[in-house]
């Protein structure tokens, strides 16, 4: 499929030929949701940790005698119905990651990038680094694109530069074309590809057989 490339400015400039593999896959909507729900998983520190009765520093003497006061027969301090006591089935510490084949997640990538083009929502911009380093030049730059949008730039390579500019953005994220992340990309209200990244997409990720078209033939 041709696509267009825009200048800084926003101008026409000329057409791009993306891999129908890679670009042009019908949206499966299982297979993304599986995709970032294996990320937002692995992401989580499974740090949450509460203490049982037992871990629960105090003595283990009853408060009172059994009998004779009226009041209620109950064990030590530590017990989980007292304030300050432990706690039961509480958290602990665990490992909340799994892995997703790789297959199915390349596959969800290239899904979610079929979806923005079928949105109109990626747009592929002629290929641009921020020499100085500063967010307010980058700023200027996107406006020409919209801006206070939840927006992804694909970069071609690792940039340094342009990464330490949009760091300061709160609603744009850098990806490289290579280590693209699937909540950032789906979630993106706006992506921009740079020229060579596309080409580099076409590349990295076309020419590859989906699990389904493997077990088909």
């Amino acid at each position: 499929m041709n696509r267009t490339v825009y200048s800084l400015e926003g101008r026409e400039l000329r057409n791009i030929e993306l891999d129908e593999a890679v670009f042009g896959l019908p949206v499966n909507d299982d297979l993304i949701w599986y995709a970032i729900n294996n990320e937002l998983a692995n992401k989580r520190l499974g740090t949450a940790s509460t203490k049982d009765r037992g871990e629960v520093h105090g003595s283990n003497a009853k408060p009172y005698k059994q009998k004779g006061t009226g009041r209620a027969r109950r064990g030590d301090k530590k017990s989980p119905v007292l304030v300050g006591g432990g706690v039961v089935f509480g958290p602990k510490p665990r490992d909340f990651s799994w892995s997703m084949p790789k297959k199915e997640k390349r596959l969800a990538l290239k899904t979610i990038l079929s979806l923005k083009v079928q949105s109109e929502t990626l747009k592929i911009v002629e290929d641009f680094s921020i020499e100085s380093g500063k967010t307010k030049e980058l700023v200027k730059l996107l406006a020409n694109f919209g801006q206070n949008e939840r927006t992804v730039i694909i970069l071609k390579d690792d940039d340094p530069l342009l990464k330490r500019a949009a760091s300061n953005i709160p609603w744009l994220s850098y990806l490289s074309y290579n280590r693209l992340r699937a909540h950032d990309l789906f979630y993106g209200r706006r992506v921009i590809l740079l020229e060579t990244a596309a080409k580099n997409l076409n590349e990295f990720y076309g020419g590859e057989k989906s699990p389904a078209s493997e077990a088909a033939s």
